[in-house]
């Protein structure tokens, strides 16, 4: 962890010829050890060591900021910090309310990103996250837009201007485990509760897999949040900000899904189609209104699959041709995929209790023909679906989807390749 006089070091000329000589060692030397010893030759083991430090740090931001080799980090600052393109649609939604506070700001992934649509203010307690906001946003032309205050943000003092909104991003780990309950986010959800009535609108940052029941009592739009297909975050919207009652959002769109209600569907058997909905519209429990967009129908009532007989283009869902269902059965599964020369194959599973890289290994397939094996449930009854991506292009490999709900499901690629979790089920009925 860098510390504040490091970090002002590292801001000199002296650091910034340390961090520079860093910054060219990085792509040859991706790790710490070998970084810090052939800079503590040229300078003082402290700095050289918070060099090493930042140039492996900014390698590792890249995927977050465009910016990176410029800006400052501390590791679970980082780790905690939102994806910029995350930052940038969330802080959209903020035009026209001024200042924005930033309440629990962190080292400024989300400040700065509001600091190009209005002037915000700034507040944290932890002064090095506050000195890191401040370097980062002079890296990046915005420091005349920031206003750094450090507070605690329980204090009772708080007094917003008129027309103010205001964004909450609670720490949702607490000595390194991540917290369930909103009741255990650390400053505590329930703040927002004494600051409501004096903001034009707030928005308040969630774990994505919250126990909706905790903030079923507010009066708000809640949103999902994915970049790409990774469900990243659930947003409370209040005030001035609500605009529906559940939203569920695609990046980088950014393409946006709404609905008051959940419309009824019909449930049938596997059409020509199948679509995977994004994790998002699976928690904002919006199946069904994307049923209908897509002129399809559920599978089963506690299943989140749609099938349809024509594929309609959306970018709410993975779209794949299903080439043959079967009802689950191992030998007759086994016999039609060795008919087709299966060998590499890609397992999903939703509603189904059958570990997928059993299934792989069960199935022993000697084949060379890639193909997607989907478990699940139709009309009550285990089925597997034999499915390719629509357009024919085969997956390249299962997505990450991080928690999104009560339970988990798996998916696994290739013989004796690793489970992942993959989107919950989701009830419709």
């Amino acid at each position: 962890m860098i510390e504040p006089r490091i970090l002002r070091r590292l801001l000199e000329p002296e650091g910034q010829q340390a961090l520079q000589a860093a910054m060219d060692l990085a792509p040859q030397e991706a790790d710490f050890l070998p970084t810090f010893q052939r800079l503590s030759r040229r300078f003082p083991a402290d700095l050289a060591r918070a060099a090493a430090e930042q140039a492996i740090l900014r390698r590792k931001a890249r995927e977050k900021f465009a910016s990176a080799e410029r800006m400052y980090f501390a590791s679970e600052a980082l780790e905690q910090a939102t994806p910029e393109a995350v930052a940038a649609y969330r802080a959209s939604r903020f035009t026209g309310l001024a200042p924005i506070f930033d309440m629990a700001c962190g080292l400024g992934g989300d400040a700065t990103a509001l600091a190009r649509v209005g002037p915000v203010v700034a507040v944290d307690r932890d002064r090095l996250r506050l000195m890191l906001l401040a370097a980062n946003a002079a890296a990046l032309g915005l420091s005349d837009r920031l206003t750094l205050v450090r507070a605690d943000l329980h204090s009772p003092a708080w007094r917003f201007p008129s027309g103010a909104g205001a964004f909450y991003d609670p720490a949702r780990r607490v000595a390194g485990h991540r917290v369930r309950s909103v009741l255990g986010y650390q400053p505590p959800l329930d703040l927002i509760d004494e600051w409501l009535p004096h903001l034009a609108g707030l928005a308040a940052k969630l774990s994505p897999g919250v126990d909706l029941a905790e903030v079923a009592h507010y009066d708000c739009e809640i949103e999902f949040v994915a970049l790409g297909n990774e469900l990243k975050e659930a947003l409370l919207w209040f005030g001035a900000l609500k605009t529906v009652r559940r939203r569920a959002t695609v990046l980088p769109g950014p393409e946006t899904l709404t609905a008051e209600t959940e419309p009824d569907l019909p449930v049938g058997a596997p059409g020509a189609y199948l679509y995977e909905p994004n994790p998002a519209v699976i928690r904002a429990g919006m199946v069904r209104t994307l049923g209908v967009m897509l002129e399809a129908r559920l599978l089963d009532r506690t299943i989140a699959y749609l099938t349809a007989e024509r594929l309609t283009p959306t970018p709410f869902a993975r779209a794949y041709q299903v080439l043959d269902t079967l009802p689950f059965q191992l030998k007759r599964l086994r016999a039609r995929l060795r008919q087709m020369g299966a060998g590499p194959i890609t397992v999903k599973k939703r509603g189904s209790a059958l570990e997928p890289e059993e299934l792989i290994r069960r199935l022993g397939l000697k084949g060379d023909q890639p193909v997607t094996i989907v478990l699940t449930r139709v009309l009550g009854k285990p089925h597997a679906l034999i499915v390719r991506e629509a357009g024919g292009v085969e997956e390249q490999a299962p997505s990450r989807e991080k928690e999104a709900g009560s339970g988990t499901e798996g998916s696994s690629r290739g013989r004796g390749s690793t489970a992942h979790p993959e989107s919950p089920e989701s009830k419709q009925g």
